[in-house]
């Protein structure tokens, strides 16, 4: 039986600066932390670690000084993404704080048709530190609209989460999508780190 060693990522062919953001100098983006995916039909797999991860996380943030910003996503009235009713709000554990901004979003990158790019932008950070649910589409969409734009986003792996999706060739388990979205956004896109302690 052969194995296949895993080949170098395009960040280290070209080049890229490999060191996880530091939080103080960083803006930390939480994003959908919603009710949404603590229950019901999008209910995710390990949420309730990954929420514990990203409180501890939040609270070093906000420790640290780091701008912390939080990003919901916008589906609709009468949708499981309904921000006007108590699903679609941010889940007590990580809800904001006074001077802590919110961004309404209504796509899988938080940059797109929002004020987040602006916000990050006055903060002037270029390192962005980026959680939140789901690990396979506004994490790693967000995380890839960063980098677009010149800024350089860090992954903390554990404070995020998804759910298993059905494919032509059969189901992809929740810690499998996880897991190949952030290959993907380490190959490229921002620095993967396994949890908090890797931000000094």
């Amino acid at each position: 039986m052969s194995t296949t060693t895993p080949s170098a990522s395009l960040r280290e062919l070209s080049g890229f600066d490999q060191t996880p953001a530091p939080l103080a100098g960083s803006t930390l983006i939480l994003v959908d932390y919603q009710n949404t995916y603590t229950r019901g039909v999008l209910e995710l797999t390990g949420w309730e670690a990954a929420l514990d991860a990203a409180a501890e996380l939040l609270g070093k943030a906000r420790a640290a000084g780091a701008r912390v910003i939080h990003v919901i996503n916008d589906g609709g009235e009468g949708t499981p993404y309904d921000i006007r009713a108590e699903i679609g709000q941010i889940h007590p554990r990580v809800a904001p704080v006074e001077g802590e901004q919110v961004v309404v979003k209504t796509a899988p990158d938080a940059f797109v048709g929002t004020e987040l790019g602006e916000l990050v932008d006055a903060a002037g950070d270029k390192d962005v530190v980026v959680v939140g649910f789901m690990t396979h589409m506004c994490v790693a969409f967000t995380s890839a609209g960063a980098f677009l734009r010149g800024n350089r986003p860090t992954v903390v792996a554990d404070a995020c989460a998804t759910r298993p999706l059905a494919t032509p060739g059969g189901e992809v388990p929740a810690e499998q999508l996880h897991l190949g979205a952030l290959a993907t956004i380490g190959d490229l896109y921002g620095i993967v780190v396994p949890d908090a302690s890797a931000l000094n």
